[in-house]
């Protein structure tokens, strides 16, 4: 099973921005599949955010479209979120995963964001 680890979190204040970096391991058809990042705040289901495929089409839930960006990196086996204008209700921990997610989860990195 692919291994994944999330990593970018932190604390910001609100119109502030984070950038995630997801990297994963264990597979060498890493860049043929369709990943995504999910998060779950607390007491709420984990939702997908934003998702990109092996041809790096993405695709945003509506409620970050235009704020945030999915993208593969240059390097192996890496997806980012670079994340703008936060709001306080993006506050949640994100994980990345394969598209749809197979129940293949990392640990997740924490984003808080508040003043």
């Amino acid at each position: 099973q692919m291994q994944l680890v999330e990593s970018g979190g932190g604390l910001v204040q609100p119109g502030g921005s984070l950038k995630l970096t997801c990297e994963a391991s264990g597979t060498r058809f890493f860049d043929f599949f369709n990943m995504g990042w999910y998060r779950q705040a607390p007491g709420k289901p984990r939702e997908l955010v934003a998702a990109i495929t092996g041809t790096t089409n993405s695709s945003y839930a509506d409620f970050v479209r235009g704020r945030f960006t999915i993208s593969r990196g240059s390097t192996m086996n890496t997806v980012y979120l670079q994340m703008n204008s936060l709001y306080p209700e993006d506050t949640a921990t994100y994980y990345c995963s394969r598209n749809p997610p197979y129940n293949n989860w990392g640990q997740g990195t924490r984003v808080t964001v508040s003043s």
